[in-house]
């Protein structure tokens, strides 16, 4: 899956815990992507069984896009955290930067972070 689909599923995942439900519009505001772009990516995402439309136009993570989105989530956090341990950098640039990280790191890679991170946690 290409970066632009996990940070779509991350929000979504991120949106319903926030407010208990999640539209395009939301993703697109939370984004700042246009409705377009949000609703093309929701037909990719159904279509390869991510995500779910209810008849309310409700979007609901599928069994595979939550475990999905909860892996990427978690990446997020502990590379966040991490940046902020090791570093000392301030909440911000660090989860901009986990951002852009949790999408290229190796699982090897990131197995280590997540362990020190519980060590020094």
């Amino acid at each position: 899956m290409q970066e632009s689909g996990e940070n779509y599923l991350e929000t979504i995942l991120i949106l319903r815990q926030r407010q208990g439900y999640v539209r395009s519009v939301d993703v697109a505001n939370e984004l700042g992507y246009t409705k377009a772009s949000v609703s093309r990516a929701m037909s990719i995402l159904r279509e390869t069984g991510y995500v779910a439309v209810e008849q309310s136009g409700n979007l609901l993570l599928t069994e595979k896009g939550r475990e999905k989105a909860e892996a990427i989530y978690e990446r997020h956090r502990l590379i966040s955290r991490f940046l902020q341990q090791t570093l000392g950098l301030g909440e911000e640039p660090a989860t901009r930067d986990a951002c852009r990280i949790e999408h290229i790191i190796s699982q090897e890679t990131f197995d280590r972070i997540k362990a020190y991170v519980q060590d020094h946690g």
